[in-house]
């Protein structure tokens, strides 16, 4: 291979219009510096948080992309290529590398950590062992501090992050409910997860849904914002915590939204309210590993996996975040 295909952002996108922002270039196989190592992609995540990063945007947690440069997103990969000490030719590898079939990575920049080659399904590193588990986790246990009992609602719930976050507030012996786009979707966490609910944002009335639930809501984990979550505070019990995981439903255009109509209730049910990203608890990745990967074997949690195939589909994959053309993980083939 003497060629390198990646994508490059060309301008910030308008609403919805992200492959009129992106092109697929060639390149000649990319050079190392020292410090540096060279990874052939295996799979590139798709994470709908990356759209944030290409409009304009200085306050969030990821600076801005620079217009003209490479689509940076997670990337697990072999190393081809290293100058870096602490890693070899042929480590599997897992961290922010670019929308490529060869990334140019320095490790301690992109939170590089090499990842075990030897498990069933190597996927696993972009699902439950990857950042969406440490993300459920995180947020079902810690944000939300959710407990044995609690009715909890999980937004985006077939998703990446929100399926799992499902399972996980099961296996802490919640209640579970779930917001879902269509009625696919919500059989399939009812009957395969075994969700006690789930509710189709689309067809079904949730505000008058969520008012069946006996006591209300105690935990909600919140993937999209939006009128959503004006849908659910009146429905949140008292004292009900809200961990504010995404905001899908404001991701186009600047990512900016306006507040929640129904504020007040946050100070008449004297909710909690607290966003949470994944810098968060980066340096207890290896810990949440350990849980996750022992509920993994015990077939207490699993990820099913969208994956399309060829760099030349990214944006198709892509698109599917926010058409909810999927059920849990995208994922691009290389």
């Amino acid at each position: 291979m003497t060629q390198n295909y990646y994508w490059r952002l060309n301008k910030r996108p308008e609403g919805d219009d992200v492959a009129g922002a992106l092109s697929l270039e060639t390149e000649a196989m990319p050079e190392i510096a020292d410090g540096q190592i060279l990874v052939k992609s295996a799979y590139l995540s798709m994470d709908a948080g990356t759209r944030m990063w290409m409009t304009e945007r200085e306050d969030g947690y990821q600076p801005p992309l620079e217009l003209g440069t490479k689509m940076v997103g997670l990337v697990l990969g072999y190393i081809v290529r290293s100058r870096h000490a602490d890693f070899a030719e042929g480590d599997l590898v897992r961290g922010f590398g670019q929308w490529a079939r060869y990334s140019v990575i320095e490790p301690e920049l992109a939170g590089l950590v090499k990842v075990d080659g030897g498990i069933s399904d190597i996927k696993q590193h972009f699902g439950v062992l990857g950042f969406n588990g440490w993300t459920a986790l995180w947020g079902i246990q810690e944000t939300a501090g959710v407990k044995a009992g609690d009715n909890v609602l999980v937004s985006a719930a077939a998703g990446a992050t929100g399926v799992l976050a499902c399972q996980i507030a099961k296996i802490l012996g919640a209640n579970v409910y779930g917001l879902a786009g269509g009625p696919d979707k919500c059989r399939w966490l009812e009957n395969d997860l075994g969700l006690t609910r789930a509710i189709d944002y689309k067809n079904d009335d949730i505000a008058q849904e969520l008012a069946k639930v006996d006591g209300g809501i105690n935990a909600y984990f919140d993937n999209v914002g939006g009128p959503i979550l004006d849908a659910v505070l009146p429905n949140m019990a008292l004292y009900g915590r809200i961990a504010l995981c995404g905001l899908l439903a404001q991701y186009s255009g600047d990512g900016r939204g306006q507040g929640p109509v129904n504020f007040d209730q946050i100070l008449m049910k004297r909710l909690r309210v607290e966003g949470f990203f994944s810098p968060d608890f980066m340096d207890q990745g290896e810990r949440l590993s350990v849980q996750l990967k022992d509920w993994l074997e015990q077939g207490l949690i699993d990820t099913p996996f969208d994956v399309t195939e060829g760099i030349e589909n990214v944006l198709s994959a892509y698109d599917k975040l926010f058409s909810g053309g999927n059920i849990g993980k995208v994922l691009v083939k290389l």
